[in-house]
């Protein structure tokens, strides 16, 4: 004798949301990925036909690279510490400054999509998170300090400021992540606050050369006064300047290894590094209420 076994209803609503669940939080992540991409890649279109923005990102820092280097090349050896020459001391000052400014102004294409009116037409679509409106817009910006600071240690290289070694090159990579992902969560957080695109230019201008001269890109610590001192050792970029400059001068290093003596104590390798990383975390906590609301 035999019969059909027929599943009662229960057991298949629930067999039912179980693989709805698995699909739904599966595609939620692809979904997210493939916001971010597109985004992503709508900026480096916009790049690709307006590419002023890369083409200045480099040639200011290698102007400053060369008028500086030539400024300084005949002072006496030994006056910029363990620097064989200025424009190798410059060098560091330069690939920080180039990574800096690039993410200082990763809040302009935000702006101006709010001006024009195409922020708005993101809200309101489907996105599986509007926080891949910030994601595609750090990961251009990484994306072109990376170029752009490649550019710089090259044309470095050859004007007598040296190179690190592969694992020297690797860290130099890490310091500038780590440095641009927070001024790049510090102006995305400016382009939501600000009204427009006139006052985040204003900010921008306010904020870019007092931190440079404020650090230790132009000149060493012992040649400031001691209130600039303490303002340049509470600079985030001379925790990116420093590091790098060691590893141009040493090709071995700790996280031991003292790169700054700040007024208040020395600075090891591995010191530099962990501020570069609270900034980040401070920065983007801080920015976190302001975007949620944004996007609310």
């Amino acid at each position: 004798m035999s019969g059909t076994i027929t599943p009662s209803q229960t057991n298949i609503s629930q067999l039912s949301e179980t693989k709805t669940t698995t699909f739904t939080s599966g595609s939620l992540v692809g979904d997210f990925f493939q916001e971010t991409l597109a985004l992503t890649r709508r900026l480096f279109i916009q790049l690709k036909r307006r590419p002023t923005t890369l083409i200045a990102g480099v040639i200011q820092p290698l102007m400053w690279l060369i008028l500086f280097g030539a400024l300084f090349q005949n002072v006496p050896q030994g006056l910029f510490g363990e620097s064989q020459n200025y424009g190798q001391f410059l060098g560091a000052g330069i690939i920080v400054f180039t990574a800096f400014a690039g993410a200082l102004n990763a809040g302009l294409p935000v702006m101006f999509d709010r001006e024009f009116g195409f922020l708005n037409r993101l809200l309101v679509a489907p996105l599986t998170s509007r926080f891949s409106i910030v994601l595609a817009s750090a990961t251009f910006i990484v994306t072109l300090s990376f170029i752009q600071s490649a550019i710089i240690i090259a044309a470095g290289a050859f004007f007598g400021a040296g190179l690190p070694n592969i694992l020297g090159l690797a860290t130099i990579a890490l310091i500038i992540l780590l440095l641009v992902v927070g001024v790049t969560g510090l102006s995305l957080g400016l382009a939501f606050a600000l009204p427009g695109h006139i006052e985040l230019l204003a900010a921008v201008f306010v904020i870019n050369l007092p931190l440079l001269f404020a650090s230790t890109a132009l000149a060493p610590l012992s040649f400031m006064p001691g209130w600039l001192q303490v303002v340049a050792s509470l600079n985030p970029l001379s925790y990116a300047i420093e590091p790098i400059r060691y590893l141009y001068l040493h090709n071995d290093f700790s996280f031991g290894s003292v790169v700054m003596e700040a007024p208040f104590g020395d600075i090891s390798f591995g010191g530099a590094l962990l501020v570069l990383l609270v900034f980040d975390i401070v920065t983007l906590v801080a920015i976190q209420p302001l975007l949620r609301r944004r996007f609310a």
